[in-house]
């Protein structure tokens, strides 16, 4: 049962959560975005779309309401719902504002509005308001420049798109993603605020699940890479066998999703690739 989220909500003294208003497919009800800190001066983190004024009139009221304004901008990751409503953003603020972010690895970043360049972030980095001490988690995986913010007065995680409220996340690159994952089970947070979805009470049960859930698609894999030793598959000749009771109009959405886990099983050193076919590795290591 989907959790409804209302465009503002008032999580407590430090928090503020402001709805992106951008339903969709990978959205879910819309972007979180929050507003951080106690004093006059506050942290948001994400700015929702582009173009897209019903968000910055929440926004806007959050403000005149709280009678506060944003001297800091945190950027979880260069997604267009999390990154696109930068200079809307900025245009409803009256004094410099600092952006911050962890650059991409695979790419340069987009350019920032006229006269605002980003500050580079990296792993352990704190930023500071008022009220709240958020610090730096380079969580690499959902895209290579994703950044996880702990608030380490409350022993919480803003987790961005590594977890999601409700559902399961995409990501780029599994075998990282599974490193951010195994390093958000050991930060042990009591509470996490998610980019999309409602908050997580109890999260670190439901980031394990994660886990699992992972690694049982990767021994099915692995059990049927077993079948046929020696011989090249493709990720559709995988899918066949692994997601029998899938309809057929997903199977390329799961051959995407087999190719992320061959990827991961290459950089373990469990498979090697032949373009596009997959074969196991002996336990020799040879074929």
């Amino acid at each position: 049962m989907t959790t409804f989220i209302s465009k503002i909500t008032e999580i407590g003294p430090r928090i503020i959560r402001i709805l992106g208003c951008n339903p969709g497919p990978m959205t879910l009800q819309g972007t979180n975005t929050y507003l951080i800190g106690t004093g006059r001066k506050r942290v948001l983190l994400d700015v929702g779309e582009a173009r897209n004024a019903e968000y910055i009139t929440s926004l806007e009221t959050v403000l005149q309401q709280q009678d506060t304004t944003i001297d800091q901008i945190v950027i979880s990751h260069w997604h267009h719902d999390h990154i696109g409503g930068l200079s809307d953003v900025l245009k409803c603020l009256h004094e410099p504002v600092s952006v911050y972010k962890i650059p991409r690895l695979e790419k340069e970043d987009e350019p920032m509005p006229h006269l605002i360049s980003y500050i580079p972030l990296k792993h352990q980095d704190e930023i500071k308001t008022q009220g709240a001490t958020l610090r730096i988690h380079h969580t690499p995986g959902h895209t290579t420049d994703h950044a996880v913010l702990e608030l380490v007065e409350e022993d919480a995680v803003f987790s961005g798109d590594c977890v999601l409220g409700e559902g399961t996340t995409v990501f780029e690159d599994l075998h990282s993603y599974m490193t951010s994952l195994q390093m958000l089970v050991k930060m042990c947070p009591k509470i996490v605020y998610p980019g999309h979805g409602p908050i997580i009470e109890d999260p670190v049960p439901k980031i394990q699940h994660y886990i699992d859930h992972r690694n049982q698609r990767e021994k099915q894999i692995l059990k049927v890479m077993n079948l046929e030793t020696k011989k090249f598959l493709t990720a559709m000749e995988v899918v066949k066998a692994v997601y029998k009771d899938t309809p057929e109009h997903l199977h390329l959405a799961a051959a995407e999703n087999v190719t992320n886990h061959m990827h991961k099983l290459l950089k373990d050193g469990k498979v090697v690739s032949q373009g596009d076919r997959w074969c196991l590795v002996q336990r020799n290591g040879k074929l």
